[in-house]
């Protein structure tokens, strides 16, 4: 890489870096738009002990003649409870299980308990018969996999996915309802009829759309019925309760103005101890920043929350630290007697082992939690699962890529790099 090439590459890095800060920090309105964009640090989710909100917890028992485990069944419910609190626009809301038998629901941002507890409602026995004097059904809740209330050929109604059992016994059944002069499939709702469709076709698909006389409000109560008789075990209500924001506004701004001193006084004693390789890292750093405030907005079902922010700092501190394993290797292999080309190259190879070491050993770490843990345990976990990621691209790729420009930028002035050679180096390989 010529000198030429390297400087522009620098300006090119720079300037997307500056825009990807402004892009994390600042709101403004899209030109020519009714939209505003928000930034990607207002755009991140914040949990119950940042924002507030209400939580709900219930305990789970079996449902007479569903078969299958409790584990599964619970497991079931819990994504149900999920696709319901975010199709009624509550995209934050997190649900988990909550040790062997009990479903956790959290929902920020919601000061009205009674809010969320009649949007879950009560789980009902949700059943599709061909004929109204059949005593079991083939169709029932535990085949339905979404439902949605939705606006198609300018009616309103309620959409129905099966899953792929459900998509086969649901073809049969329209199939004899269709050939038996569009009869009507019955819906029922704990032994209630809610409705009774006529089959206009045989529908194969798994996807079916029941209109009728509905405007929205009615579609979307019928829709909280329908899914109110998928869930695979009966829900109790063991507790809930409204929770206040640990930090108030005031206290946030307070610590995200110690953290950015923090990071400040950091990237100072980088740049004092390694000169123009500090800065190197310092921009490596404000690059991995940026990303890292990105993949929280971006990544689904993040939510930030006071053991988050630790995993921020954490996976930030494993940034730098990967920075100084490389700087530190390049400053042994220069001492050593080699060429500053050289020493660049073979000290960024031998850091990469010991990057990948303690990296990887902390990703196993997060993901075990992550996958084991619950409440604010996961939520830690997952941001430090991306903040590692993160840290991992911008020490391997980054890092590698800015100290190829700086070479060709300069590949004589050791001392700028802050490189010394020992007073007795073998000299060979100069």
């Amino acid at each position: 890489m010529n000198k030429k090439t390297a400087i522009k590459r620098l300006i090119f890095i720079i300037l997307v870096t500056i825009i990807g800060i402004c892009l994390s920090i600042f709101s403004f309105p899209i030109l020519g738009t009714t939209y505003d964009f928000n930034g990607f640090a207002n755009s991140i989710k914040l949990g119950l002990d940042l924002k507030g909100g209400v939580v709900a917890v219930y305990d789970c028992s079996e449902i007479e003649g569903m078969e299958g485990s409790l584990d599964d069944k619970i497991d079931a419910t819990v994504l149900r409870l999920g696709e319901l609190l975010t199709s009624k626009g509550y995209t934050e809301a997190v649900v988990t299980r909550q040790g062997t038998n009990q479903i956790r629901v959290e929902v920020p941002d919601v000061d009205n308990s009674k809010v969320l507890l009649d949007m879950i409602g009560e789980p009902a026995l949700l059943e599709f018969k061909e004929n109204q004097d059949d005593k079991e059904a083939k169709l029932t809740g535990s085949h339905v996999q979404s439902v949605e209330a939705g606006y198609q050929q300018g009616e309103w109604g309620v959409s129905i996915k099966f899953n792929s059992a459900g998509t086969v016994i649901f073809a049969e059944m329209t199939e004899k309802a269709y050939n038996n002069n569009n009869a009507p499939i019955y819906i029922y709702l704990d032994g209630e009829l809610i409705s009774q469709p006529a089959v206009q076709s045989v529908i194969s698909g798994g996807t079916t759309f029941i209109s009728g006389s509905y405007d929205q409000e009615s579609a979307e109560a019928f829709a909280l019925q329908i899914l109110s008789g998928t869930y695979s075990v009966s829900l109790s209500l063991s507790s809930s309760e409204v929770v206040s924001a640990t930090l108030s506004d005031g206290a946030i701004t307070k610590s995200l103005i110690a953290g950015l001193i923090g990071l400040a006084i950091m990237l100072i004693v980088i740049v004092l101890l390694y000169k123009d390789l500090g800065l190197l890292a310092s921009l490596a750093l404000i690059i991995n920043a940026v990303l890292m405030i990105f993949f929280l907005m971006a990544v689904p079902y993040v939510q930030l929350t006071l053991p988050g922010i630790a995993g921020i700092i954490l996976s930030l501190g494993m940034a730098v630290d990967g920075s100084v394993i490389i700087f530190e290797r390049i400053k042994e292999e220069y001492a050593s007697g080699k060429k500053m080309h050289n020493a660049f190259n073979d000290g960024f190879k031998r850091s990469v082992n010991a990057i990948l070491d303690g990296q990887i050993t902390t990703l196993i770490a997060a993901v075990v939690l992550a996958i084991l843990g619950t409440g604010t345990i996961k939520g830690f976990a997952i941001v430090l699962l991306i903040g590692i990621c993160v840290s991992l691209f911008t020490s391997l790729v980054v890092q590698r890529g800015l100290l190829k420009i700086y070479l060709a930028l300069n590949a004589k002035n050791p001392k700028r790099a802050g490189l010394v050679r020992e007073e007795k180096a073998n000299e060979a390989n100069r």
